[in-house]
């Protein structure tokens, strides 16, 4: 399961999830092999088809997530919803969800928090805004830890 903070203003437009122009998250679930092939942001309800979920932290807002209200975020619906679904992982898109939901600090990589039986990743963000933090190697250690990777969807 993916979370990100809320729709940027792209997805929000377009109603599909990172919908940006410069956003790698459909790129880079491609090319590290957790999807078989790159699916186009309008597409996004086909990463089911590949046990890959995607929700947002804020459902009723969307913009960049220095201009998000606190009060936009829900992070106790948000952390029902992992304990009722019940990911292998829930693998949180940019530090900002992640901190809101875990009440701490968090940097890139596997946490030693756990949402009810999932184990928790922070990944950089993909979005164009962030280019300077980018880093694919939390999302390759995603795809190792899922089983998937290149050598698995050549």
């Amino acid at each position: 399961m993916f979370c990100g903070s809320a729709a940027g203003a792209a997805s929000a437009r377009l109603g599909a999830y990172y919908a940006g122009p410069g956003n790698r998250f459909w790129p880079t679930l491609f090319e590290t092999g957790i999807l078989p092939r790159r699916l186009a942001p309008e597409e996004f309800r086909g990463a089911l088809d590949h046990g890959i979920g995607l929700t947002d932290l804020a459902k009723f807002a969307s913009g960049a997530d220095s201009a998000l209200a606190r009060a936009a975020d829900d992070p106790e619906a948000f952390i029902r919803k992992i304990e009722t679904a019940q990911p292998r992982a829930v693998a949180f898109v940019g530090c900002r969800a992640a901190k809101v939901v875990l009440g701490r600090a968090v940097e890139p990589g596997r946490q030693e928090d756990w949402i009810g039986a999932s184990v928790v990743f922070v990944l950089p963000s993909p979005s164009g805004a962030a280019r300077g933090y980018w880093d694919p190697e939390p999302w390759r250690a995603l795809a190792t830890f899922l089983g998937r990777g290149p050598a698995q969807n050549p």
